[in-house]
């Protein structure tokens, strides 16, 4: 006698979206800002969000593109050195605050390791990419409390 089949999503369990940051290493000279964006535009990739991190001889940027995967080839290109990882994106609005989101992940036990703000909406969406301790426990707490997160195919496309 066979088994029903388990559902995909128990069998494989919760998948949150997420998103593909990368932080890059860069020399810390004039002009190499402006040729990498310059890269991503040359290729109609959209940055939807970048941090920079700087020290005296080298900076760290971060970045969230609209299309990871055309955004490693130009990285490679350039022969970037960089890191891939997973970041929630989190919308806000009246009723879906930072202080909420806060407290949310306080109450598990969840760090924020850093937060930046995303951009280039026209329909004036707030969003903040998001790292913590853990994404799934993270996304699961904050859908439970009806924040919107978004994937890749969320954000906005080159040219809106």
């Amino acid at each position: 006698m066979s088994q029903a089949p388990t559902p995909t999503e128990t069998a494989r369990g919760y998948a949150s979206p997420s998103v593909t940051q990368f932080s890059i290493f860069m020399p810390n000279r004039v002009g190499k800002m402006h040729e990498m964006t310059k890269g991503f535009d040359d290729n109609m990739v959209r940055l939807c969000a970048m941090a920079v991190h700087e020290a005296s001889d080298h900076a760290v940027i971060r970045i969230i593109p609209n299309n990871a995967a055309a955004a490693r080839l130009i990285l490679h290109e350039h022969k970037l050195p960089f890191m891939e990882s997973e970041v929630l994106v989190v919308c806000l609005d009246a009723g879906h605050t930072i202080t909420g989101m806060c407290e949310h992940l306080l109450r598990a036990e969840l760090s924020i390791r850093f937060s930046y703000p995303l951009t280039g909406w026209s329909a004036g969406i707030a969003a903040l990419a998001l790292a913590v301790d853990d994404l799934t426990l993270a996304a699961q707490i904050l859908r439970r409390k009806e924040y919107r997160l978004l994937g890749e195919a969320d954000l906005p496309k080159y040219g809106e």
